[in-house]
């Protein structure tokens, strides 16, 4: 998608491109199909790195966000999982999961001119989940 749309994202002279990802794509999951959906996420956040190095000569800037648990219909099926729902907010620093604006509202602020020198990153909207350590 990304390729097809690169000649009108050349052209504007201040684009950005946030992908979606998932914090499978940065710490291990213990969920359902973990390895290959944690490798794709994987992937999606390598190339949001790479896209930032190639394409910042052309004022593309490129970021993804690595969600956490977060109260979608998709995820409906593991919050109803009570294992694996108080797994996440046992581990999670904030104790809860996330609200789906809580991750539309940093899409948003990549998109703004305020966000014009953040490239290449992916930020974990996660509550503190993957920066909590080991329990002990």
């Amino acid at each position: 998608m990304s390729q097809l749309a690169y000649p009108l994202l050349k052209s504007s002279e201040a684009a950005s491109i946030v992908f979606i990802s998932s914090i499978a794509g940065v710490v291990s999951v213990d969920t359902r199909g973990g390895t290959v959906y944690s490798a794709t996420k994987g992937a999606i956040n390598q190339l949001t790195r790479n896209l930032a190095c190639e394409w910042a000569k052309y004022k593309i800037r490129t970021n993804s966000i690595a969600p956490g648990l977060i109260k979608t219909p998709l995820a409906e099926m593991l919050q109803k999982e009570e294992k694996v729902l108080d797994g996440f907010v046992s581990r999670t620093p904030l104790g809860r999961i996330g609200e789906a604006e809580e991750v539309s509202s940093i899409v948003a602020f990549l998109c703004m001119p305020g966000a014009s020198f953040i490239t290449g990153q992916t930020i974990c909207v996660d509550g503190g989940l993957t920066v909590n350590g080991v329990q002990i």
